[in-house]
């Protein structure tokens, strides 16, 4: 799935969308420190009230919302697994019965809980629905309607969310006159912010892919590996953070942690271009011959042999592709910042060319290339002769 597919599955998440038809919802109450399911209750989606519904809406939003390889990760199953959850979700997709259908979602709940109590009282949400897609018209001349042309694609989206301690409360009753202590005994579910979730099976160009599961997580660059490995059976994977990690890791180890700005500024340059020129395709990879194409046309001459040993290295894969565009999100954007004891300085990639570091008056500064007049707190700054 690309953040096009994923924006698309969360557009129709609303209430009385005739392009989306969630049939049930299943809850599932987990006490906190316990392994043990204290209650479920299944139901028609329809049943609820319509607050209930967009409350719910709202939340599996939040679910799909996020950078891909940063808060969403796209899994692919591991070949082999005990109770493997591709066959457990598989069921409960085909299933034709609410019985079945909530037997296994007892079954992957087991999964969540098993040897891992949570720290507080938790709620696992499942729905299954089916999110129709429309085709195009055949001709031009053609009096079919969109509408009346459409494929489905059934899917599970699943939302783990913790509950709140009820409130305590001092209020004033006007008619006793008289103060009151008040405290609610029944806990809160907090939907506004999912711990994590996934969706099964993912949808790319409305096409399902049951090899592959997307699993959300609760905050960016923080994916909890045990419910990735034991829970989705998903195999294992980099975040966007460690890819660019690793990236800096090996051109540290190539050329040294020196680099002139101009330089890094081509690197990034040309990398940005490479995720420009395929933002409509499979997204682009580098491996460590990329990485060396990328280093030499930026200037640097470097050895083929010892970029591979540092992907080996940082990788322990020689053959590890790096995605082009965890090294580079969005690149027009992003900010680089520069480091120094005396202040940070952000500055986007492509503006690196114009900062130099240089020696002026026997001490190390840092120059930077404008067109026109600096401002500090809204006052221009004076020009200066580099000289004085």
């Amino acid at each position: 799935m690309d953040k096009k597919d994923i924006a698309g599955i969360r557009r129709q998440l609303k209430v009385d969308n005739d392009l989306l038809k969630i049939t049930d919802i299943f809850n599932v109450y987990i006490m906190k420190e316990t392994t043990d399911i204290y209650h479920h209750q299944s139901q028609p989606f329809e049943m609820l009230d319509r607050d209930q519904q967009e409350l719910f809406m709202a939340n599996f939003k939040k679910v799909l919302t996020g950078q891909l390889d940063e808060k969403l990760f796209e899994l692919k199953f591991k070949r082999e697994a005990e109770d493997h959850s591709q066959l457990i979700l598989h069921k409960g997709l085909l299933s034709s019965g609410v019985e079945e259908w909530k037997e296994q979602m007892l079954q992957m709940t087991e999964k969540m809980i098993h040897d891992h109590p949570y720290e507080k009282d938790v709620v696992i949400t499942f729905i299954r629905a089916e999110y129709l897609m429309k085709t195009k018209r055949s001709s031009e001349g053609s009096d079919e309607s969109e509408r009346d042309s459409v494929y489905a694609n059934p899917f599970i989206l699943c939302s783990i969310n913790k509950t709140e301690e009820p409130k305590k409360e001092i209020q004033f009753d006007y008619i006793e006159k008289e103060f009151k202590y008040k405290i609610e005994v029944d806990p809160v579910i907090d939907l506004k912010n999912p711990m994590s979730g996934f969706l099964f099976p993912t949808i790319t160009e409305g096409a399902s892919d049951v090899n592959h599961v997307l699993y959300s997580s609760g905050k960016a660059n923080e994916p909890d590996y045990r419910f990735i490995e034991d829970v989705l059976n998903g195999e294992e994977f980099m975040t966007a953070q460690e890819d660019k990690a690793v990236f800096e890791e090996v051109i540290k180890d190539v050329v040294g942690d020196q680099l002139n700005p101009s330089t890094l500024s081509s690197v990034y340059g040309e990398i940005n271009r490479v995720v420009e020129e395929n933002e409509d395709d499979e997204p682009p990879k580098l491996d460590y011959k990329d990485v060396e194409r990328v280093l030499t046309q930026s200037g640097e001459q470097v050895d083929s042999e010892k970029i591979k040993t540092a992907f080996k290295r940082f990788t322990d894969d020689e053959g590890y592709e790096l995605k082009a565009s965890s090294i580079v999100p969005k690149y027009k954007s992003k900010s680089i910042k520069i480091n120094t004891k005396i202040a940070n300085i952000s500055i986007s990639p492509q503006d690196l060319e114009y900062v130099r570091q240089v020696n002026y008056k026997g001490k190390r500064c840092i120059m930077i290339e404008v067109e026109e007049d600096a401002e500090i707190d809204g006052f221009k700054m004076l020009p200066e002769a580099f000289g004085e």
